[in-house]
């Protein structure tokens, strides 16, 4: 488990990495100028390997995660990545979605830390999606139903639409499934009907909101002449930090490339939110092909890299009692 929570550590930060220098640049921009290595300053004036805000905040999570599981503490970790620079790759809070920030300080004064995120149609931000991951360690040996719950609340943290928890859901189920070893597109499959299964078994929310993923959750060529996302074509993915968006892309990404490598530059290059939508599916294919697939020259140069690999190896010794 060290190991692949230390691939999924790094090829995440490093996904968010790539992604920072060209943030909020169209898809025109990066089909002329495309990103292939780690680029530097650009939209944040970072230098380069600087991670943001997706990476802080999954580091937070897997800090509070060391010392149990606390939705308060969470909540209190965030804090203090936000008033103390907890987690930041130079010292500075940069690049911090709106939701988010909304959401930290409604927590420091003194809202209940599963009440904290906004709960609206307008709140479905990436927000909690990026940040994520590390919970499939804490509930891999759990019942689905506690799993989904565990999600639901730390998603909640700063994002309570319920479009926000299922999309945080489904991540985290497939994370599971990559998690046996297993091929990607099996892995996929095996998710979608663990997906589908709990939310028609439970009174989870509407059908409606349920027909929102039908591109991530149907498996069938077809029904209702729905095709499988991994056989859309790129104009129909979306970079946008709507969380539905971010979903799809970074599985899309994923589920179409053989690399790690490719992977996340083609999650890059689509252009608009890259450090959210490549560090999502970094977490993935980090996970998926291991460490010895990210390219050395990218973990050269990544900021805090020994840090991250500490941190990975605390919190897998945490996982596996």
């Amino acid at each position: 488990m060290k190991n692949k929570i230390e691939a999924m550590f790094l090829g995440l930060a490093i996904g968010d990495a790539l992604g920072v220098p060209v943030e909020f640049k169209s898809r025109y921009y990066l089909n002329n100028s495309p990103v292939t290595d780690m680029l530097e300053f650009g939209s944040h004036h970072q230098p380069k390997g600087t991670w943001s805000d997706d990476s802080f905040l999954t580091f937070c999570l897997a800090d509070s995660l060391c010392n149990g599981y606390s939705c308060s503490d969470i909540a209190n970790t965030f804090a203090k990545w936000y008033t103390d620079t907890l987690w930041t790759a130079h010292g500075e809070v940069f690049d911090i979605g709106i939701a988010t920030n909304s959401a930290i300080h409604a927590f420091i004064k003194g809202t209940p830390a599963t009440l904290a995120g906004g709960d609206g149609e307008f709140d479905n931000g990436n927000g909690s999606l990026m940040r994520i991951s590390p919970i499939a360690f804490y509930v891999k040996d759990k019942p689905i139903e506690e799993r989904f719950a565990i999600v639901k609340d730390v998603s909640s943290i700063t994002h309570r639409h319920i479009r926000s928890v299922i999309s945080c859901f489904i991540y985290v189920e497939f994370l599971l499934e990559l998690l046996k070893g297993i091929d990607k597109i099996e892995a996929y499959k095996n998710m979608i009907t663990a997906v589908n299964g709990f939310l028609y078994s439970n009174a989870i929310c509407s059908q409606a909101e349920i027909d929102r993923f039908h591109r991530v959750l149907e498996n069938k060529v077809n029904d209702y002449d729905i095709e499988p996302l991994r056989t859309l074509e790129e104009k129909q993915i979306s970079g946008s930090g709507y969380v539905l968006n971010t979903l799809e892309a970074s599985i899309w990404c994923f589920l179409t490339t053989n690399s790690y490598t490719d992977s996340v530059l083609k999650a890059v290059n689509l252009g608009e939110d890259t450090d959210t939508t490549a560090c999502v599916t970094g977490a993935l294919s980090g996970l998926y092909y291991g460490i010895d697939e990210i390219p050395e020259k990218w973990k050269e140069v990544l900021v805090k890299k020994e840090e991250i690999i500490e941190l990975s190896h605390q919190f897998a010794q945490k996982m596996e009692k």
